[in-house]
């Protein structure tokens, strides 16, 4: 036998694939799949938590799925309250009329404010406390209570991700739950469930998929040390992920605004469905950037959707970043449909812009941040404030700083999509 070693303690050669992907340990997804629900509930413990909001609580669907769940043996309760948003008042009341009451499981059902509350209100009741302590990265001390995500858009991801988001009235600011102990145990993607979501909500949600695709796909690339899975929940754009993000864009470009225009088209609606997840998985494992970063400020100063807000940015941060992104942007442009043969690399890369912009105007965003209600004066305090969000700037593919954050913030407000 050889002596030889074939570990390198101290780090990872690069040149060859490298990645980290953390998922759910089971995914179902397709058409009914919601009914399935009770028999994973049933594996995984005996008293289920549902935490849903108010329009859902008073749904058909919500109780179809108690009844599934009761057939099968199993005690319910259901939080009804979930606002959007997530503001950690409401959390803290959830766990607060459970005291005395055990819960094995919990099922978040509906859009990313209800999958996140169950994630949240699952570290509380295994570990106790409020959610401030978990803020951050790596906060969450060990497993918690299993998470069954069950989404009703084709948006957020967050029945794939690491990261839960809450609104802290007493910071001002929406603040961030990372850790791996957090992703759902099970994600369910039922297509049907999109259905009845008004066009306004299939385009906010369909452009907050899209952007954690493209922003995923064109993210910083990290050294592949050793520690950088224990180091970072977002490590950056990654083979893993790669493939994930492809997939989800060619989706979003074929079936988006068919949804959008058609919501009951199964097929666009089942590709949406989809598409979201692997936004999830993406954002999750490699991250978000620049235009997450700058809608956080926007939308509290504007009180609009998530995704309108990074749907609209995302043309102008990926002008922002095109010298250092453009193989990633001739990619993007082929994903979407556009025929780049015979192109030099920069000519690919601008058809790729060309095409995201199509994308987003077709489901019919605001244009500009002016347009969002944004005012000339308030975009030096936009461009402070979206430092803040350390882990989304640190993830963009060019370095940002308050002057490189302004002339993103200006571009969008004035509607100026030069390429430069």
């Amino acid at each position: 036998m050889s002596s030889m070693s074939c570990s390198h303690p101290e780090g990872v050669r690069s040149g060859g694939p490298s990645g980290v992907l953390r998922l759910p340990r089971t995914v179902v997804v397709g058409a009914g799949q919601r009914f399935a629900v009770a028999s994973l509930a049933a594996g995984l413990g005996r008293r289920v938590l549902i935490c849903t909001d108010p329009r859902l609580a008073a749904s058909e669907d919500l109780r179809s799925l108690v009844e599934s769940l009761e057939s099968a043996g199993l005690a319910v309760r259901v939080f009804g309250e979930t606002q959007a948003e997530l503001p950690v008042p409401g959390i803290v009341a959830c766990v607060d009329g459970l005291r005395g009451e055990d819960i094995d499981v919990v099922v978040g059902f509906g859009g990313g404010s209800c999958m996140d509350m169950a994630k949240v209100v699952s570290i509380l009741l295994t570990h106790g406390g409020r959610p401030s302590d978990y803020y951050g990265e790596f906060a969450v001390p060990g497993p918690t209570l299993p998470v069954i995500a069950l989404p009703t858009t084709a948006g957020t991801g967050s029945e794939a991700t690491a990261i839960a988001v809450v609104s802290d009235p007493e910071l001002g600011m929406k603040m961030g739950i990372s850790s791996p102990h957090i992703i759902p145990e099970i994600a369910v993607c039922d297509p049907e469930l999109t259905y009845t979501c008004p066009p306004s909500l299939t385009a906010a949600t369909g452009a907050d998929t899209f952007v954690h695709l493209v922003e995923s796909f064109t993210a910083i690339t990290r050294e592949p040390t050793s520690a950088l899975a224990s180091e970072r929940i977002l490590i950056g754009k990654n083979t893993l992920t790669d493939s994930f993000a492809l997939d989800g864009i060619r989706r979003v470009g074929r079936s988006l605004v068919t949804a959008y225009k058609d919501p009951e088209n199964a097929e666009a609606r089942g590709d949406m469905m989809l598409a979201a997840l692997y936004g999830g998985v993406a954002l999750s494992n490699a991250g978000t950037a620049a235009a997450h970063a700058i809608q956080y400020p926007v939308g509290a100063l504007t009180h609009t959707p998530h995704g309108v807000g990074v749907g609209l940015l995302l043309p102008y941060v990926v002008r922002h970043n095109f010298d250092v992104v453009r193989p990633q942007l001739a990619t993007i442009a082929e994903a979407l449909g556009r025929d780049v043969r015979g192109l030099d690399e920069r000519s690919a890369a601008v058809a790729g812009v060309d095409a995201i912009d199509e994308v987003i105007a077709a489901i019919e965003l605001p244009p500009t941040l002016e347009a969002l209600g944004v005012r000339e004066q308030d975009l030096p305090e936009i461009a402070r404030l979206s430092l803040n969000s350390k882990r989304l700037v640190d993830n963009n593919p060019v370095p940002l700083d308050v002057e490189a954050v302004t002339s993103i913030v200006e571009a969008a407000f004035a509607g100026d999509r030069t390429i430069r």
